[in-house]
Protein backbone atom coordinates (compact mmCIF):
# COMPACT_ATOMS: atom_id res chain seq x y z
CA UNK A 1 0.00 0.00 0.00
CA UNK A 2 1.50 3.31 -1.04
CA UNK A 3 2.64 5.89 1.51
CA UNK A 4 0.16 8.75 1.86
CA UNK A 5 2.16 11.22 3.92
CA UNK A 6 0.95 9.83 7.24
CA UNK A 7 -2.72 10.26 6.31
CA UNK A 8 -5.09 7.34 5.70
CA UNK A 9 -5.94 6.54 2.10
CA UNK A 10 -9.67 7.23 1.67
CA UNK A 11 -11.81 4.72 -0.16
CA UNK A 12 -15.36 4.07 -1.32
CA UNK A 13 -17.14 0.72 -1.43
CA UNK A 14 -19.06 -0.62 -4.41
CA UNK A 15 -21.94 -2.89 -3.40
CA UNK A 16 -23.62 -2.72 -6.82
CA UNK A 17 -22.33 -3.22 -10.34
CA UNK A 18 -22.09 0.47 -11.12
CA UNK A 19 -18.84 1.42 -12.91
CA UNK A 20 -19.99 5.05 -13.06
CA UNK A 21 -19.97 5.28 -9.27
CA UNK A 22 -16.34 4.18 -8.99
CA UNK A 23 -15.32 6.44 -11.84
CA UNK A 24 -17.05 9.41 -10.18
CA UNK A 25 -15.49 8.48 -6.83
CA UNK A 26 -12.05 8.53 -8.43
CA UNK A 27 -12.74 11.91 -10.01
CA UNK A 28 -13.85 13.25 -6.62
CA UNK A 29 -10.57 12.18 -5.04
CA UNK A 30 -11.20 8.77 -3.50
CA UNK A 31 -8.05 6.70 -3.82
CA UNK A 32 -9.30 3.16 -3.11
CA UNK A 33 -12.18 0.95 -4.21
CA UNK A 34 -13.72 -1.80 -2.08
CA UNK A 35 -15.52 -4.34 -4.26
CA UNK A 36 -17.97 -6.20 -2.04
CA UNK A 37 -18.60 -9.92 -2.65
CA UNK A 38 -19.50 -11.15 0.85
CA UNK A 39 -22.95 -9.61 1.26
CA UNK A 40 -23.84 -8.69 -2.32
CA UNK A 41 -24.66 -10.46 -5.57
CA UNK A 42 -21.72 -9.28 -7.66
CA UNK A 43 -20.29 -11.92 -9.97
CA UNK A 44 -16.59 -12.43 -10.54
CA UNK A 45 -16.99 -11.09 -14.09
CA UNK A 46 -18.49 -7.91 -12.66
CA UNK A 47 -15.77 -7.74 -9.99
CA UNK A 48 -13.10 -7.96 -12.69
CA UNK A 49 -14.77 -5.12 -14.61
CA UNK A 50 -14.90 -2.95 -11.48
CA UNK A 51 -11.21 -3.69 -10.89
CA UNK A 52 -10.47 -2.51 -14.44
CA UNK A 53 -12.47 0.68 -13.98
CA UNK A 54 -11.00 1.52 -10.59
CA UNK A 55 -7.39 0.69 -11.38
CA UNK A 56 -7.69 2.52 -14.71
CA UNK A 57 -8.76 5.58 -12.72
CA UNK A 58 -5.72 5.23 -10.47
CA UNK A 59 -7.46 3.67 -7.47
CA UNK A 60 -6.18 0.94 -5.18
CA UNK A 61 -8.53 -2.05 -5.54
CA UNK A 62 -9.74 -4.46 -2.87
CA UNK A 63 -12.10 -7.41 -3.25
CA UNK A 64 -13.78 -8.74 -0.10
CA UNK A 65 -14.48 -12.41 -0.68
CA UNK A 66 -17.07 -14.48 1.22
CA UNK A 67 -14.78 -17.37 2.23
CA UNK A 68 -11.30 -18.88 1.88
CA UNK A 69 -12.22 -21.80 -0.39
CA UNK A 70 -9.79 -22.43 -3.25
CA UNK A 71 -12.35 -21.59 -5.94
CA UNK A 72 -13.32 -18.31 -4.27
CA UNK A 73 -9.77 -17.12 -3.64
CA UNK A 74 -8.54 -18.17 -7.06
CA UNK A 75 -11.28 -16.40 -9.00
CA UNK A 76 -10.92 -13.23 -6.94
CA UNK A 77 -7.16 -13.26 -7.45
CA UNK A 78 -7.55 -13.67 -11.22
CA UNK A 79 -9.60 -10.43 -11.26
CA UNK A 80 -6.30 -8.69 -10.54
CA UNK A 81 -7.05 -6.69 -7.36
CA UNK A 82 -4.35 -5.10 -5.22
CA UNK A 83 -5.89 -6.51 -2.03
CA UNK A 84 -7.99 -9.56 -1.15
CA UNK A 85 -9.83 -9.26 2.17
CA UNK A 86 -11.23 -12.26 4.06
CA UNK A 87 -14.09 -11.61 6.52
CA UNK A 88 -14.62 -13.37 9.85
CA UNK A 89 -10.95 -14.38 10.03
CA UNK A 90 -11.02 -15.96 13.47
CA UNK A 91 -8.39 -18.71 13.37
CA UNK A 92 -4.80 -19.15 12.18
CA UNK A 93 -5.92 -22.19 10.22
CA UNK A 94 -8.36 -20.11 8.18
CA UNK A 95 -5.69 -17.52 7.46
CA UNK A 96 -3.25 -20.23 6.38
CA UNK A 97 -5.87 -21.55 3.96
CA UNK A 98 -6.27 -18.08 2.45
CA UNK A 99 -2.51 -17.72 1.95
CA UNK A 100 -2.15 -21.22 0.54
CA UNK A 101 -4.87 -20.65 -2.04
CA UNK A 102 -3.71 -17.14 -2.99
CA UNK A 103 0.01 -17.82 -3.49
CA UNK A 104 1.68 -19.58 -6.41
CA UNK A 105 4.13 -22.41 -5.68
CA UNK A 106 6.41 -22.67 -3.80
CA UNK A 107 4.54 -20.37 -1.37
CA UNK A 108 1.11 -21.89 -1.99
CA UNK A 109 -1.03 -23.96 -4.34
CA UNK A 110 -2.53 -21.30 -6.61
CA UNK A 111 -3.09 -22.89 -10.00
CA UNK A 112 -1.22 -21.94 -13.15
CA UNK A 113 -3.32 -19.88 -15.56
CA UNK A 114 -1.36 -17.82 -18.05
CA UNK A 115 -4.02 -15.53 -19.54
CA UNK A 116 -5.81 -13.84 -16.62
CA UNK A 117 -5.91 -10.14 -15.88
CA UNK A 118 -3.73 -10.80 -12.83
CA UNK A 119 -0.78 -11.86 -15.03
CA UNK A 120 -1.50 -9.20 -17.67
CA UNK A 121 -3.12 -11.78 -19.95
CA UNK A 122 0.24 -13.46 -20.53
CA UNK A 123 1.50 -10.49 -22.53
CA UNK A 124 4.77 -10.19 -20.61
CA UNK A 125 8.02 -11.97 -21.32
CA UNK A 126 7.62 -14.65 -18.64
CA UNK A 127 4.38 -15.71 -16.93
CA UNK A 128 6.23 -17.52 -14.14
CA UNK A 129 8.13 -14.35 -13.28
CA UNK A 130 4.83 -12.45 -13.22
CA UNK A 131 3.36 -15.06 -10.86
CA UNK A 132 6.27 -14.75 -8.46
CA UNK A 133 5.90 -10.98 -8.60
CA UNK A 134 2.25 -11.41 -7.59
CA UNK A 135 3.33 -13.57 -4.66
CA UNK A 136 5.10 -10.49 -3.32
CA UNK A 137 2.67 -7.77 -4.42
CA UNK A 138 -0.85 -9.15 -3.81
CA UNK A 139 -1.83 -7.92 -0.34
CA UNK A 140 -3.81 -10.41 1.75
CA UNK A 141 -5.92 -8.80 4.47
CA UNK A 142 -7.99 -10.51 7.13
CA UNK A 143 -11.01 -9.06 8.83
CA UNK A 144 -10.97 -8.70 12.60
CA UNK A 145 -14.62 -8.38 13.54
CA UNK A 146 -15.29 -10.74 16.44
CA UNK A 147 -14.34 -11.01 20.10
CA UNK A 148 -12.56 -14.27 19.26
CA UNK A 149 -10.37 -12.66 16.60
CA UNK A 150 -9.47 -9.78 18.91
CA UNK A 151 -8.46 -12.27 21.59
CA UNK A 152 -6.26 -14.18 19.13
CA UNK A 153 -4.74 -11.21 17.33
CA UNK A 154 -1.16 -12.18 18.25
CA UNK A 155 -1.67 -15.65 16.74
CA UNK A 156 -3.32 -14.24 13.63
CA UNK A 157 -0.53 -11.73 13.04
CA UNK A 158 2.10 -14.47 13.03
CA UNK A 159 0.59 -16.34 10.07
CA UNK A 160 3.10 -15.95 7.19
CA UNK A 161 1.77 -14.22 4.08
CA UNK A 162 -0.87 -12.04 5.74
CA UNK A 163 0.08 -8.40 5.20
CA UNK A 164 -2.75 -6.57 6.88
CA UNK A 165 -5.85 -6.56 9.06
CA UNK A 166 -9.21 -4.97 8.34
CA UNK A 167 -11.28 -3.84 11.31
CA UNK A 168 -15.03 -4.36 10.99
CA UNK A 169 -16.58 -2.24 13.77
CA UNK A 170 -20.21 -3.13 13.01
CA UNK A 171 -19.80 -6.89 13.46
CA UNK A 172 -17.30 -6.31 16.26
CA UNK A 173 -19.88 -4.27 18.15
CA UNK A 174 -22.37 -7.14 17.83
CA UNK A 175 -19.79 -9.67 18.99
CA UNK A 176 -19.02 -7.50 22.03
CA UNK A 177 -22.70 -7.32 22.99
CA UNK A 178 -23.39 -3.74 21.84
CA UNK A 179 -24.78 -4.26 18.31
CA UNK A 180 -24.82 -1.17 16.12
CA UNK A 181 -22.89 0.92 18.65
CA UNK A 182 -19.70 1.30 16.63
CA UNK A 183 -18.60 4.22 18.79
CA UNK A 184 -19.04 2.32 22.07
CA UNK A 185 -16.09 2.41 24.47
CA UNK A 186 -15.71 -1.38 24.37
CA UNK A 187 -15.47 -1.34 20.56
CA UNK A 188 -12.89 1.45 20.58
CA UNK A 189 -10.90 -0.30 23.31
CA UNK A 190 -10.83 -3.61 21.43
CA UNK A 191 -9.98 -1.89 18.14
CA UNK A 192 -7.17 0.18 19.67
CA UNK A 193 -5.59 -2.87 21.29
CA UNK A 194 -5.90 -4.86 18.06
CA UNK A 195 -4.34 -2.12 15.95
CA UNK A 196 -1.48 -1.68 18.42
CA UNK A 197 -0.64 -5.38 18.21
CA UNK A 198 -0.99 -5.48 14.42
CA UNK A 199 1.28 -2.46 14.02
CA UNK A 200 3.87 -4.10 16.27
CA UNK A 201 3.99 -6.95 13.73
CA UNK A 202 4.37 -4.49 10.86
CA UNK A 203 0.87 -5.05 9.46
CA UNK A 204 -1.11 -2.59 7.37
CA UNK A 205 -4.44 -1.63 8.95
CA UNK A 206 -7.72 -0.85 7.18
CA UNK A 207 -11.22 -0.09 8.44
CA UNK A 208 -14.69 0.62 7.13
CA UNK A 209 -16.28 3.23 9.39
CA UNK A 210 -19.06 5.74 9.89
CA UNK A 211 -18.17 9.39 9.41
CA UNK A 212 -18.84 10.24 13.07
CA UNK A 213 -16.22 7.69 14.18
CA UNK A 214 -13.46 8.85 11.82
CA UNK A 215 -11.50 10.91 14.43
CA UNK A 216 -10.92 7.78 16.55
CA UNK A 217 -9.64 5.76 13.60
CA UNK A 218 -7.31 8.52 12.44
CA UNK A 219 -5.87 8.68 15.97
CA UNK A 220 -5.15 4.94 15.74
CA UNK A 221 -3.05 5.46 12.62
CA UNK A 222 -5.08 3.37 10.17
CA UNK A 223 -3.59 3.17 6.69
CA UNK A 224 -6.77 2.70 4.65
CA UNK A 225 -10.15 4.12 5.57
CA UNK A 226 -13.40 3.37 3.72
CA UNK A 227 -15.95 6.05 4.56
CA UNK A 228 -18.85 5.57 2.12
CA UNK A 229 -20.46 3.17 -0.33
CA UNK A 230 -22.61 3.48 -3.42
CA UNK A 231 -25.91 2.71 -1.67
CA UNK A 232 -25.24 5.13 1.20
CA UNK A 233 -24.20 7.81 -1.30
CA UNK A 234 -27.40 7.33 -3.32
CA UNK A 235 -29.54 7.44 -0.18
CA UNK A 236 -27.86 10.63 1.03
CA UNK A 237 -28.15 12.31 -2.36
CA UNK A 238 -31.77 11.29 -2.87
CA UNK A 239 -32.71 12.35 0.67
CA UNK A 240 -31.04 15.74 0.26
CA UNK A 241 -32.80 16.33 -3.06
CA UNK A 242 -36.17 15.30 -1.60
CA UNK A 243 -35.79 17.60 1.41
CA UNK A 244 -34.70 20.49 -0.83
CA UNK A 245 -37.71 19.93 -3.12
CA UNK A 246 -40.14 19.84 -0.18
CA UNK A 247 -38.60 23.03 1.22
CA UNK A 248 -38.88 24.75 -2.18
CA UNK A 249 -42.53 23.72 -2.47
CA UNK A 250 -43.33 25.03 1.02
CA UNK A 251 -41.50 28.31 0.41
CA UNK A 252 -43.21 28.83 -2.94
CA UNK A 253 -46.68 28.11 -1.54
CA UNK A 254 -46.09 30.40 1.45
CA UNK A 255 -44.92 33.18 -0.85
CA UNK A 256 -48.05 32.84 -2.96
CA UNK A 257 -50.45 33.26 -0.08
Amino acid sequence: MQNNGGRPILGAASYLYNPAFLEMAALMGYKAAWIEMEHTFLTFAEAADLCRIASGAGMLTMIRIPDARRETVLKAAECGPDIIDLPMANTPELLAELVRNAKFPPDGIRGYFSVSRAVKYGLGDNVTDEQQKLNKELCLMVQIETKEAVGRIDELCTVPGVEGIFLGPADLSASLGVPGQTGHASVFEAAARTIQVAKSYGKQVAAGVSVQDIPFWIEQGVDLLFCTNDIAAMKAGAQAALEAAHAAIENTMLAGR
